[in-house]
């Protein structure tokens, strides 16, 4: 299985200094929170290497290699979780050295990335598995159509009141409210994972 997950990182070594570099550009600029940055970089990376395994019937190719199905879908949501963690990382050790940050890592921040990039794979997987990504793309355009509408007609503020609750929740002192975030979202995650197996186990190519 770690060689399914060293094969979407080297399906993208070429872009891997593009997107470094960006980052880099991005941090320097600082028109971009750290937490938009990481969810952003996270879901294009992993998405990136999903489309990829629909080239060229490259399914066809993996299911001839001695994996199971079911550790093909896992190296996706394991690799998912991987990824997402280096990118924070990286973002977070480079803000640290270009912008003088006092704090290198907010593990508040860091907390609300993974479960954003959890949250997202946990909806873009199945459908992905259970359709290709270009429909996913098409789905995407669409919800970003609704959502410019909704800033538009119906709740203009509705940016400020997404970082309002997001500041909130960084500024939360309870415990027990993070546990229960994190196990509602591990739940749904582990819970997308088997729908994911159970779509692709019973997909023909």
């Amino acid at each position: 299985m770690i060689n399914l997950i060293l094969k979407d990182v080297l399906i993208q070594k070429k872009l891997i200094l593009f997107y470094i570099a960006t980052i880099i550009i991005y941090l320097l600029a600082g028109t971009s929170p750290q937490i938009f940055l990481g969810f952003l970089y996270s879901v294009i990376f992993i998405l990136n290497a999903f489309a990829y395994d629909e080239k060229d019937n490259v399914n066809i190719l993996l299911l001839s290699l001695p994996y199971t199905r079911k550790e093909i879908v896992s190296s996706k949501y394991i690799g998912a979780l991987i990824f997402t963690t280096i990118f924070i990382f990286i973002i977070y050790i480079g803000n640290f050295f270009l912008n003088g940050k006092e704090t290198l890592f907010i593990w508040k921040e860091m907390l609300l990335i993974i479960g954003l990039v959890m949250i997202a794979m946990s909806f873009m997987f199945p459908f992905s598995y259970k359709f290709k990504t270009q429909y996913l793309l098409i789905a995407s355009g669409a919800l970003f159509g609704i959502y410019l509408l909704t800033i538009k007609f119906f709740i203009p503020n509705f940016n400020s009141k997404l970082g309002e609750l997001m500041q909130r929740f960084l500024t939360l002192q309870e415990t027990q409210m993070y546990f229960i975030a994190s196990i509602t979202v591990i739940i749904l995650y582990i819970g997308s994972w088997l729908l994911s197996i159970f779509i692709y186990e019973r997909k023909a190519f």
